[in-house]
C-alpha cells in the first residue's frame, strides 16, 4: 500500500518554472550542512558571483575534503575547480566580499591535531592567489566548527561570525557549562585582529541551555547598523538575536518557546528541525522561516519523519507558545499555526487527487530531523518583497523506492501578509526529472533575479540516508527572474488597503484595529480560534478612505490565542491577537 500524507490545502496552483542553468561544480561528499545552510553565494553590484560548497572527491575517507569555489565574471564561469582552496582538510565554507573589491571564506578544520577555523582571502575576486589564517576557540576549547559569516562596512572589512565548540560528540569538552556553546566573534578591520572574540550573549549561556545543536543557525546579510541571527532546533528554543549598535551588544526574542524542559519523556512535540533563515527588509524588521518536525524522547530520540511544513514569523506577529502542539502544522488542539499566516510551505498535491502519495518504502531521506519541507532560504529585495525557497518530498518524483527532494518557491508582495502560488523548479526538465534537489543557498542580495546554488543528487537522500553508494552529486548555479514568480499573480492586497496589528495586545476588555483605505469600501471583521472556527457574529463597517478604527470586544472570549480577519471586498488580512 502506498503511502499517503493529506494535504494541507488543495487551492494551491503548481506552476513549473523551467530554467537551463550551468553546473558549475562536483562532490562525492554530500553532507553539505547539517540543518541550515551556510552563507554560500554572493552577487557583487558588477554583476559578478562567488560561490563555495563542501568538495571531496576521494570517497569514504575523504581526505581532499575542503571548500569547492567557482566564480562568475558576468560572462561566464570559472572551469570546475579540480581541489580545494585550503592546504588542510576542512568543510562547511561561509562565503562573503572582503574588502573593495576581494572576498573572503571560512571553513572549519578536520582531523587530527586540528583546531579552529581557516580564512582565506584575497584582495581581488575571482583571481589571484589566497592568503590563509588559523582562527581557534578560547583556552581549552580551541576546536570551533560549522561557522556563519558575513562582512559590513563601507569595503567590507567588518566580519560577524558565529562559530559551535566543538561537543563531546566531536571529541570536544563542554564550555562554560555549555555542550556545544554558540560563540559570536566580530572583527573592524578585515580579520586582521578581533575586538569581540568568541563571545556567549546573556540568553545564550548554561542558565538557559545545555547546550546547541550543530548547523541549527543562519545570520542574516547587515542592514545600516542591524546584525541579527537565529538560532532553532529540537534542543533548543527557537530564536533572534538582534543588534541595532552594528554587532556590540544583542537583544533576544524568543520565537518559539521549547516545552521540551516540562514534558514527560516519550510525549510528543512539534519542534523546528534544525533549518532556520533569517533576513532583513528595509527597514531593519527581521523576517524568519523554519522547518517543522515532531520528535519524543525515550533513552533516544525519535521521529516521524512524515511531518511537513514551513513555519513562518517577523517581528510585528506575537511569538508561539511553549504548548506541545503549538507548532503542529496539521491544526487541531492547540496548534498555532494557520494557512497562508504562518504556516506557507508544504508538500504539493500533483496528481490534484486531494492527496499527496508517496512511495510504499519511502523513507524521506536524511539522517537528521528534516520535515517533508526543509532546507529554507529566505529573499527579501527593496520592494519589501519577500521569496521563500525549499526543498520537498515531491509526489510522481522517485526511483521506485524514494521520492526526490525538489526545488519550490513562494513569495510574498506585501512583507509576509499574503502569500502567492506555489513554484516548482524544473518540473518538466526531462534530463532532472530523476535527480533530487538538495540544501539550497540564496544570496541575500537580488536584483531582477534570485540567485541561488543547490546541490542535485541522482539519488535520493545522503550516503547511507537511505543512500547505499556515494554518487557524484554536482552543484548547480540558478537563477530565478522575479518576474517569473510574482509578475502573474494576482494581488491579494491592493496598496492602501493596510492593517495594524491590534494595540493593546495582548488585551483584557477592549482593543483597536486600525485600516488604512485607499479608497472607501465595506469591511467586515471576524474573530476566529485556533481551529480557524468564528467565534461570535460577522461585524460590518463602513470604510472611509484614510484610517478606520475598527473596535474587538472581549465579550464572551476566553484567555488565550485567537486571530482576527479583516476583510474589504477580495482583499483580507488575518492576525493573532492574545486576550488575557
Amino acid at each position: 500500500m502506498k503511502r499517503i500524507i493529506l494535504c494541507i490545502a488543495l487551492a494551491t496552483i503548481n506552476l513549473a518554472v523551467y530554467s537551463q542553468e550551468p553546473i558549475i561544480g562536483e562532490t562525492y561528499y554530500d553532507l553539505q550542512t547539517n540543518g541550515s545552510c551556510q552563507n554560500r553565494i554572493y552577487v557583487y553590484e558588477d554583476g559578478t558571483i562567488g560561490t563555495t560548497w563542501t568538495r571531496g572527491m576521494e570517497y569514504f575517507s575523504f581526505v581532499d575534503r575542503g571548500t569547492g569555489y567557482n566564480y562568475f565574471d558576468g560572462s561566464v564561469w570559472q572551469p570546475w575547480p579540480e581541489e580545494r582552496i585550503e592546504n588542510q582538510r576542512c568543510g562547511w565554507p561561509s562565503y562573503a566580499p572582503y574588502g573593495e573589491s576581494g572576498e573572503l571564506v571560512v571553513a572549519h578544520l578536520s582531523g587530527a591535531d586540528t583546531v579552529g577555523l581557516l580564512f582565506n582571502k584575497r584582495t581581488i575576486k575571482g583571481t589571484g592567489g589566497w592568503t590563509e589564517s588559523l582562527f581557534t576557540g578560547p583556552v581549552g576549547n580551541e576546536t570551533l566548527l560549522w561557522p556563519r559569516m558575513v562582512t559590513g562596512g563601507l569595503n567590507h572589512e567588518h566580519i560577524f561570525l558565529i562559530a559551535f565548540s566543538s561537543p563531546e560528540a566531536n571529541g570536544g569538552d563542554p564550555y562554560q557549562g555549555l555542550d556545544g556553546a554558540l560563540l559570536y566573534s566580530r572583527s573592524i578591520n578585515g580579520g586582521n585582529s578581533w575586538d569581540i572574540q568568541n563571545q556567549i550573549f546573556p540568553g545564550m549561556d548554561s542558565t538557559e541551555y545545555n547546550g546547541f545543536a550543530g548547523d541549527c543557525y543562519a545570520i542574516a546579510e547587515p542592514k545600516d547598523n542591524i546584525i541579527a541571527f537565529v538560532v532553532g532546533s529540537f534542543r533548543t528554543d527557537m530564536f533572534l538575536m538582534k543588534s541595532i549598535d552594528y554587532g556590540q551588544t544583542f537583544e533576544k526574542t524568543i520565537i518559539w518557546d521549547n516545552p521540551y524542559d516540562t514534558i514527560l519523556p516519550a510525549d510528543t512535540f512539534y519542534c523546528v528541525d534544525g533549518s532556520v533563515a533569517v533576513a532583513l527588509d528595509v527597514s531593519g524588521k527581521a523576517h524568519v522561516v523554519f522547518g517543522i518536525t515532531n520528535l519524543w524522547y525515550n533513552g533516544g530520540w525519535y521521529g516521524d519523519r512524515s511531518i511537513d511544513g514551513i513555519g513562518y514569523w517577523n517581528e510585528d506577529r506575537p511569538v508561539f507558545s511553549s504548548e506541545v502542539n503549538a507548532l503542529n502544522p496539521t491544526g487541531g488542539p492547540g496548534s498555532e499555526m494557520v494557512t497562508d499566516y504562518n504556516l506557507i510551505g508544504w508538500a504539493q498535491d500533483i496528481t490534484g487527487d486531494g492527496i499527496v502519495t508517496y512511495s510504499p518504502y519511502n523513507s524521506f531521506g536524511y539522517c537528521n530531523h528534516y520535515s517533508v519541507s526543509s532546507m529554507v532560504q529566505l529573499v527579501t529585495d527593496d520592494q519589501n518583497r519577500i521569496f521563500i525557497f525549499y526543498t520537498s518530498v515531491t509526489e510522481t518524483y522517485n526511483n521506485g523506492i524514494d521520492n526526490y527532494r525538489r526545488l519550490w518557491s513562494r513569495s510574498s508582495l506585501n512583507g509576509g501578509e499574503t502569500w502567492g502560488q506555489f513554484y516548482h523548479f524544473f518540473a518538466d526538465d526531462t534530463t532532472t526529472i530523476f535527480n533530487e534537489y538538495a540544501f539550497p543557498s540564496c544570496a541575500a542580495r537580488s536584483d531582477d533575479y534570485i540567485h541561488l546554488v543547490a546541490m542535485i543528487d541522482m539519488a535520493p537522500g545522503i550516503y547511507n540516508c537511505p543512500e547505499e553508494n556515494y554518487y557524484e552529486n554536482n552543484f548547480q548555479y540558478i537563477k530565478v527572474s522575479k518576474v517569473d514568480i510574482v509578475g502573474i499573480e494576482p494581488v491579494i492586497e491592493k496598496p492602501g488597503f493596510e492593517v495594524s496589528q491590534n494595540f493593546p495586545n495582548p488585551f483584557s476588555e477592549s482593543t483597536l484595529v486600525k485600516v488604512n483605505l485607499s479608497v472607501p469600501a465595506n469591511l467586515t471583521l471576524d474573530i476566529l480560534n485556533l481551529l480557524g472556527q468564528k467565534v461570535g457574529p460577522t461585524k460590518y463597517f463602513n470604510g472611509l478612505t484614510g484610517n478606520n478604527n475598527l473596535k474587538i470586544e472581549r465579550a464572551n472570549l476566553s484567555p488565550g490565542v485567537y486571530y482576527y480577519n479583516v476583510r474589504a471586498g477580495e482583499n483580507s488580512v488575518t492576525k493573532k491577537m492574545i486576550v488575557k
